[in-house]
């Protein structure tokens, strides 16, 4: 085989390797579009109620975290007072 016939043959098989990426990636996007027309979405108050609860359970850990912080930070200045 020659230096001719192995570029032709090499730029084939990339041409090949391109084009079934591409069927790749289109056949990914189908079935991503198809699956998220199953998706059962959350109606507005439930949307709302999980917002809300997600919000109170952040403000309740911080709160948390901060007293149990203070709490430490006294006791730790009560046995290595500076």
């Amino acid at each position: 085989m020659n230096d001719r016939n192995k570029t032709a043959a090499g730029r084939n098989a990339g041409t090949a390797q391109r084009q079934a990426s591409a069927m790749q990636t289109q056949d990914f996007f189908r079935g991503v579009i198809a699956e998220m027309r199953r998706v059962t979405w959350p109606t507005r108050d439930e949307w709302v109620s999980a917002t809300i609860l997600t919000v109170l359970l952040v403000v309740g850990i911080g709160l948390f975290t901060f007293c149990a912080d203070w709490v430490f930070s006294q006791l730790f200045s009560l046995i290595h007072p500076t």
